[in-house]
């Protein structure tokens, strides 16, 4: 099995004709997505890559159901786009785009939470389940299908970390980006428990960073619901207080932001912690996954 995407997920992408949407949906398409409609305003009547385009989302659903979404939609257009989404009762949607405005991000992620639609981001460089489907930006020749899950707030990490699974011959179930914030729609703590209820998921890898406090949240949720053996890989160990690490939400501010204390709370929490990506299938193997 997989989480939130499988080879039943039924795809709708937003901004399919634009040059990056139509891009990722090619490449998505020949990987094994199921990718069932399009939506560009104005665009309505065409295709894209034999996938047929509508010019709204309430449209794209009346004749081609979908069950996930993409969007590719710029930063300026990206709340209506989302809240579109959201209105036709589509329950996960996967939001790429970067730099959209904070308030626009609180008023996305508390519709979507009012109304039952999972998203994913914003600044999400999506997720794969190998062998199924993959929304989002992962290379895919990275990933094999497994029984690991990996949970990550960097997309260049988590391809990493998949590389030296796939070296080591550990396979993963999800690979799930949850985005560099400072807002997020999933956060750790979420995807760690549907990797816990996933039945064929075996074991975590939870790749984190420096800057707020999420992972002290993760680390509480480990403790006190996780039964599977979860390996935590925190970057930014040198990374000195009021140090920003790329993302807009790996900014450290008082010290439970720093690396040291994320790594003491998750090893408190019975989490077996790795120095670098090369530790994790390591520590997998000595965990007999």
């Amino acid at each position: 099995m997989a989480i939130l995407i499988d080879s039943n997920s039924r795809v709708l992408v937003q901004g399919i004709t634009g040059t990056v949407g139509s891009f990722q949906a090619s490449i998505m398409k020949d990987y094994c997505t199921n990718i069932v409609a399009g939506v560009t305003p104005g665009r309505g009547g065409t295709e894209v890559h034999g996938i047929p385009v509508f010019d709204s989302v309430e449209e794209a659903v009346s004749r081609c159901p979908a069950n996930a979404a993409i969007s590719f939609v710029p930063a300026r257009f990206a709340k209506d786009a989302v809240l579109e989404v959201i209105r036709a009762r589509i329950p996960f949607l996967v939001v790429s785009t970067e730099g959209i405005p904070v308030n626009d991000t609180v008023d996305i992620l508390r519709y979507a939470r009012a109304c039952g639609t999972r998203i994913l981001g914003p600044d999400t460089p999506g997720l794969i389940s190998p062998g199924k489907c993959k929304l989002g930006v992962h290379p895919h020749s990275l990933f094999t299908e497994g029984a690991v899950g990996v949970l990550s707030k960097s997309g260049s990490l988590s391809y990493e970390v998949g590389r030296v699974l796939t070296a080591a011959g550990i396979g993963m179930s999800t690979v799930v980006g949850i985005g560099g914030g400072p807002l997020w729609g999933l956060s750790q703590e979420e995807v760690l428990a549907l990797f816990e209820e996933d039945e064929d998921t075996r074991a975590v890898v939870l790749l984190g960073e420096v800057g707020g406090t999420m992972e002290h949240a993760a680390a509480r949720f480990i403790a006190e619901r996780m039964s599977k053996p979860v390996v935590a890989l925190i970057v930014g160990q040198m990374a000195p207080e009021g140090a920003r690490m790329g993302h807009a939400g790996a900014i450290i501010e008082g010290k439970e932001g720093t690396a040291q204390a994320k790594c003491e709370a998750l090893r408190r929490a019975g989490v077996h912690i790795a120095m670098d990506s090369l530790e994790i299938p390591q520590i997998l193997k000595k965990l007999g996954v």
